[in-house]
């Protein structure tokens, strides 16, 4: 059943990776407020399943089965998506994968499976739907993590290709503005098929020493990141662009970029105020 709470969100979204998870959530989200919703996974009958939900709920969908880490499967994705509906005017990337290792047992293969689905997957439909996008401007959004804004142990992969999509958030948005079109990252915090086996080490690590769950592992649900996605469609400031933010329930964080906290000049000085700084700012 379409919603109507004086949102236009008659617009065309492909969604990379929605068949579960937050994608799934996204999809159902925005079809339920007017969008046409393209629906991408790796499995026809995960794409099909997820279109025959918002159909049911008289909504329109689209499903085109693709693998984002693959430069001619994407090619087909957009060209598929524009001979259906004529334009894109959103596209968010929120295909994922996890190969987690620590460093030293991490193969060549998961560091590529990864940083090719996360980060060069990104690039991929970024550069292939931007043609449409600046027919009359649009939005981007990528599903980044606090891990790319934090680190996260046994993840260095993961890390490194959710931390490059924050550059190309920060680049694109100049780039691009120019042309109308937007640009945003969000790391959500939510239960889904990627972050369970995560929660559920933290759960077991935490019962065996004895210490309370980690308060930024406590996470909400895919709705609420939909929800936020949705009423962030709805705001039409054209220099709300360039932003990270983070969405964990009804709480929302606005990451900012990088800054230089301080400096010296000389090297010797800049190591002495490292270590005063390090004893807590004692001479």
């Amino acid at each position: 059943m379409q919603k109507d709470r004086g949102q236009d969100l008659s617009k065309t979204i492909l969604i990379t990776g929605s068949t579960r998870g937050i994608g799934r959530a996204l999809a159902l989200e925005l079809a339920a407020y007017g969008s046409r919703v393209i629906v991408n996974g790796l499995r026809q009958r995960e794409v099909d399943r997820v279109v025959e939900e918002i159909t049911e709920q008289n909504g329109e969908a689209w499903g085109v089965q693709a693998d984002v880490s693959n430069p001619d499967e994407v090619t087909l994705l957009v060209e598929a998506t524009v001979k259906k509906y004529g334009t894109i005017d959103m596209l968010i990337h929120n295909a994922g994968n996890l190969r987690d290792r620590k460093i030293r047992n991490m193969t060549d293969e998961d560091w590529h499976d990864v940083l090719n689905v996360h980060l060069t997957g990104a690039f991929y439909c970024i550069r292939r739907a931007l043609p449409y996008l600046s027919a009359r401007g649009g939005d981007i959004l990528l599903l980044t993590s606090t891990a790319g804004l934090k680190g996260s142990v046994g993840q260095a992969n993961y890390s490194a290709a959710k931390a490059g999509m924050l550059g190309l958030v920060w680049t694109l948005a100049e780039e691009l503005r120019r042309e109308h079109i937007r640009i945003h990252a969000i790391a959500p915090a939510a239960l889904t098929d990627m972050t369970r086996p995560v929660i559920e080490r933290l759960t077991e690590r935490a019962r065996r020493q004895g210490q309370p769950f980690p308060a930024e592992w406590q996470v909400g649900d895919t709705e609420s990141i939909a929800q936020f996605v949705r009423h962030l469609l709805s705001q039409r400031d054209p220099d709300l662009t360039g932003q990270i933010f983070g969405v964990n329930g009804s709480r929302i964080t606005l990451w900012q970029k990088p800054y230089a906290s301080w400096h010296t000049d000389g090297v010797e000085s800049f190591f002495a105020e490292w270590t005063r700084r390090e004893r807590g700012g004692k001479a």
